[in-house]
């Protein structure tokens, strides 16, 4: 039973905690961004609002004298300044990304990492050239197993002194929408979103976009590195080995309506008709419903073309608010059949909690909120 036998017994893991945010998650939390759940009102979230979690420090990297290298088990090994990869080919997907820990401070007991609410998500116009022709220039060797990406952020993790490292297997890492990105929304890549270089790998959780990217190396047997082993894993207790997190699962969030108390952000709307409206995405397949509650009756939503293949959906609901308190709440299924849970489904390191978004709205007098 692991740590759900722990959390029956009232004995959290040792890495997880019952108690308050600790200082070391504050800290966390102060040096990285969530998207306000506003920001679900534009379909492409400005820089500034999309989630932001930077494992070690932000790198000062000068353009001019930056190269990706490309080795390993490849005939040919490659060496390219920022110019050079960006006469290449190049493309500009919309992409949809979340962090995989995402609602992990929800879960009870809470895994003492990133405390996320839900905002950890965006969705941005990537610029970049794809990866695959640059893998065939390189002539990657056929008994190539996987591609491990390199950036230039370091630091200690689970004590160990480490580079941030990500693989991906050959048929992922050839995926048509993969791309060495290098514009964001149009501009060059802020430094905190890898400038001047990333990985993006559309439909997966944004822990393998690798940024500031520095090195691919093709490797012949597979790559047991701290990011890949150890971090990102589902996992019943600290002590099992678990399975790899890969891609976003199925979720929706609808943007709080009427205004915020400041302090507790609790909501207030004033009565009479309002649509609700709120973003749905996946990154298995794509979207295919979402209901909404109010009161605890679902109903279904209205459900909007999403804006790219590898991006969100929209979806509204309408709903004639009246006095009092109220719940809302959204779920979503993807086409694989997949849904979000009703209650979180606890793991030991708080991964894809996907669970219904619930809150309160109070709902006031027309008039009253001036």
């Amino acid at each position: 039973m692991g740590a759900l036998e722990n959390r029956v017994r009232g004995t959290a893991p040792e890495s997880a905690s019952t108690g308050p945010i600790t200082r070391e998650e504050l800290q966390l939390a102060s040096r990285n961004h969530a998207a306000p759940l506003e920001s679900l009102r534009w379909p492409i979230t400005p820089p500034g609002m999309h989630y932001l979690l930077v494992h070690f420090d932000v790198p000062q990297l000068d353009p001019f004298d930056w190269r990706l290298s490309v080795g390993g088990a490849v005939g040919i090994r490659l060496k390219l300044t920022l110019g050079e990869l960006m006469v290449r080919p190049s493309r500009t997907i919309t992409v949809t990304m979340e962090c995989a820990g995402n609602g992990r401070s929800r879960l009870d007991p809470r895994p003492i990492s990133q405390p996320w609410d839900l905002g950890a998500f965006g969705t941005a116009e990537w610029t970049g050239t794809p990866l695959a022709p640059l893998l065939a220039e390189a002539e990657l060797a056929d008994d190539a197993v996987e591609l491990v990406f390199t950036g230039a952020d370091q630091g200690v993790q689970g004590g160990v002194a480490q580079h941030y490292q990500r693989s991906l297997s050959i048929d992922d890492a050839l995926g048509n929408d993969v791309l060495l990105a290098y514009e964001m929304n149009g501009r060059p890549l802020p430094p905190a979103h890898g400038f001047p270089l990333r990985l993006l790998v559309p439909g997966w959780y944004g822990m393998a976009s690798v940024k500031w990217l520095r090195s691919i190396e093709a490797v012949r047997t597979p790559f047991l590195g701290y990011q890949q082993a150890i971090a990102y894993r589902y996992q019943h207790d600290d002590g099992d080995p678990g399975t790899p997190v890969q891609r976003i699962r199925v979720r929706s969030l609808l943007a709080p309506p009427g205004v915020p108390d400041f302090l507790t952000r609790n909501r207030l709307l004033e009565a009479g008709p309002v649509m609700l409206r709120g973003r749905a995405w996946s990154g298995s397949a794509p979207v295919a419903r979402v209901d909404v509650a109010v009161d605890g009756g679902w109903a279904r939503a209205q459900l909007e073309p999403s804006i790219g293949p590898r991006a969100w959906h929209g979806f509204s609901f309408p709903w004639v608010a009246t006095p009092g308190v109220h719940s809302l709440a959204c779920r979503a299924w993807d086409a694989s059949g997949a849904s979000q849970p009703l209650e979180p489904e606890w793991n030991a390191q708080g991964m894809g909690n996907t669970a219904v978004q619930r809150f309160d709205v109070e709902v006031v007098a027309a008039g009253s909120l001036g």
